[in-house]
């Protein structure tokens, strides 16, 4: 019998503890890192990994797999860019607890929120929970290429709770907070790995609604974090507008230094933040400075819209002709669209902005003919454009108007070209601002929404994009591989408890990537059309990883799935029994 089940030979490893690489072997065995270094012996299987990175496996702490991970075992496209292990329930939208009559409402919130389609969603899960617990349960029966862990989503325990009262500013009785502490503190102490809630404009239903944390008080939200304090561990996320009047710096350093508990929230330049970004995080260092634990997530590049044809959003969508055709089979649209005629016309409309809600006016607009803040989606595209690149720069140089060149630009590649709208986190024009912050122990890299935003975004490559561009391709201002890993490792599990992965060493987690740097490179998205009922979703592939590897199992080779199933549902903070060799 083999000493192990599979050695990695003659690699470089970063060992995501941020230490220098080295050149070494891994040995795993019974799905754990028995040995690092030179390894004699022989295994069922070996890889030479010469010339290759060895990494962790990616944990990505901010995705909507809510329903996916119900029924579908491949988990991309997360998992085809490192990532072996997930939290999900993020921004306080969610499925559990869910009462039978509020299924509907539920898809409802989340469609509108995070883009996913709810078609898909209906058709998708089978509901067979409706306590938190019983979801837990659930998710547990379905074996996946990654492990996937949760919140408690605020959303759904506020509809479980006051029912047909649950309407934007809806004020909760106190036995109603009680009653959501109760929920709250039982799904952690079945094993959540924490609650979140979602307080931004931005985040709406299908129907246009403000969520339900929207409106929340402080009061509200503490008690709901003392629940996870009695339950003894968990991470309180949120998404917020940042209003100082809702000194929500205040609560969550007080809450955190209460409960002994982290709290987190995203960290973003957004227009609807009324805090600019370095306020927030002066304001958040303050708190942390008088003995609170807050931690700001930040996305690696600018956070916006894909925009095509079929996507979910484009810049004719408000023209008066495309409303026309918007319901006719694609097709029928193409024809339309690759009509002069209807062309000319579509151009020459006004945008109908009667129906726009007046929140999110501005935004709309920018969708409309913001051409200086939108990009043309070349096959090399890396994400930080200059403004010299933009649609308004190109169509002058062309000699035509930002519409038409904006028109001809999504007819490309026969309908399927896409136009680039980061609304967030590029106010500058650059990502210059978050080089310092991806140095900071109080901030960690996040915010990919993988399994969400399926019609508009594709961040679920951001490892492969941190990688890629901030340490290998950036300009100016890179950032160590070491320390890239070391973020998307070990600091994303630590923050929710996850001491059994995220570092190579013996005793953890055979969680396991190996990467060709040379190689490595996003490919175009493309628009799939491949979920439950025919639902769309951007995908997007990479090359250059070699073999993801789970539990000691290969799962992915050369980007494409073995067809293995070794991941499972996280309950509660994992502890890792730490063994000088896990033989």
């Amino acid at each position: 019998m083999s000493a192990f089940d599979l050695i990695i030979r003659g690699g470089t490893i970063v060992d995501g503890t941020g230490a220098a690489r080295f050149t070494g072997d891994v040995a795993v065995k019974d799905g754990l890192i028995a040995q690092v270094g030179d390894v004699s012996g022989d295994a069922a299987e070996e890889i030479d990994a010469s010339g290759l990175l060895v990494t962790p496996g990616f944990v990505d702490i901010h995705t909507h797999y809510d329903g996916q991970a119900t029924w579908d075992q491949e988990m991309a496209p997360s998992s085809w860019h490192g990532v072996t292990t997930v939290v999900m329930g993020n921004c306080g939208v969610g499925f559990a607890p869910a009462k039978p009559d509020k299924h509907e409402w539920l898809i409802g919130l989340m469609e509108g929120v995070e883009d996913i389609p709810g078609t898909a969603l209906a058709e998708g899960m089978s509901w067979d929970w409706e306590t938190f617990p019983e979801y837990l349960d659930a998710l547990e029966k379905l074996p996946r290429t990654v492990d996937v862990g949760t919140h408690v989503p605020h959303g759904s325990v506020r509809a479980y709770v006051l029912g047909d009262r649950e309407r934007p500013g809806a004020v909760p009785t106190e036995e109603d907070i009680r009653q959501m502490s109760a929920i709250v503190e039982e799904g952690v102490r079945a094993g959540a790995l924490g609650f979140s809630t979602s307080r931004t404009v931005l985040h709406r239903d299908i129907d246009g609604e403000v969520v339900p944390g929207t409106t929340a008080t402080k009061e509200e939200l503490v008690e709901i974090g003392r629940a996870m304090g009695r339950a003894g561990h968990g991470v309180f996320e949120m998404a917020s507008d940042m209003k100082r009047d809702w000194d929500e710096f205040g609560w969550m350093g007080a809450l955190s230094r209460e409960t002994g508990l982290p709290c987190t929230y995203a960290a973003l330049q957004s227009i609807a933040k009324e805090m600019p970004l370095d306020e927030q995080i002066s304001s958040m260092r303050a708190e942390n400075d008088n003995g609170a634990n807050i931690v700001a997530q930040i996305a690696l590049r600018g956070n916006g819209i894909v925009m095509a044809w079929r996507g979910t959003v484009h810049p004719f969508r408000l023209k008066p002709a495309w409303k026309e055709i918007e319901d006719l089979p694609w097709e029928e649209q193409k024809a339309k669209l690759f009509d002069p005629e209807f062309k000319a016309r579509i151009i020459a409309e006004q945008h109908d902005f009667s129906e726009v809600n007046q929140d999110i006016i501005g935004l709309i607009m920018v969708v409309c003919g913001g051409w200086n803040m939108q990009f043309e989606m070349d096959p090399d595209f890396n994400y930080e454009p200059t403004a010299a690149e933009s649609i308004l720069e190109r169509a002058k140089a062309a000699g035509v108007s930002g519409d038409e060149y904006a028109y001809d630009l999504l007819c490309s590649d026969d309908g399927k070209g896409f136009i680039y709208l980061p609304i967030l986190n590029y106010a500058d024009g650059n990502l210059d601002f978050l080089h310092d912050l991806q140095q900071a122990d109080d901030t960690v890299n996040s915010l990919s929404d993988g399994g969400a935003h399926c019609g508009t975004i594709c961040d679920a490559a951001s490892p492969t994009f941190m990688l890629q561009h901030w340490v290998r391709d950036r300009e100016r201002g890179t950032i160590s591989l070491e320390n890239a890993i070391k973020r998307q490792c070990a600091d994303t599990a630590r923050l929710y408890g996850l001491e059994d992965r995220g570092v190579i060493a013996p005793g953890f987690l055979a969680d396991i990537n190996i990467i060709d740097m040379e190689r490595l490179k996003l490919g175009k998205p493309w628009l799939a059309f491949d979920l439950p009922a025919g639902g769309k979703r951007l995908l997007q592939k990479a090359e250059g990883y070699v073999a993801t590897i789970k539990n000691g199992t290969v799962t992915f080779r050369e980007g494409e799935w073995t067809g293995e199933t070794p991941g499972g549902l996280i309950r509660g903070p994992q502890r890792a029994e730490l063994a000088e060799a896990a033989e």
